[in-house]
């Protein structure tokens, strides 16, 4: 469902990093999160309990004004291969 959507709303850590993953817009109803990168380099805003900047920030999605986010280096899906090479080598 993630994949498809235009915006998710939660305050789910593990959904930040799946939303910026898939480029998909995320706003996130807590004050911080413990996956800063999600905010600084992916595609989540922090909106707090205000509704007012929730409302702002979906409408920005909805505009197609959305923060543009990049996948973070290392989200590659190779951390194992690479966890192995430490490993081995």
């Amino acid at each position: 469902m993630q994949s498809r959507a235009t915006v998710v709303i939660t305050d789910s850590g593990g959904i930040q990093e799946k939303t910026t993953y898939l480029g998909v817009a995320c706003l996130t109803l807590r004050e911080n999160t413990e996956r800063p990168i999600t905010v600084s380099l992916g595609t989540n805003v922090l909106v707090g309990r205000d509704p007012e900047k929730l409302r702002f920030e979906l409408s920005r999605v909805l505009s197609g004004s959305a923060k543009k986010g990049t996948i973070p280096p290392l989200w590659d899906g190779h951390a194992g291969e690479r966890i192995a090479a430490l490993l081995a080598g």
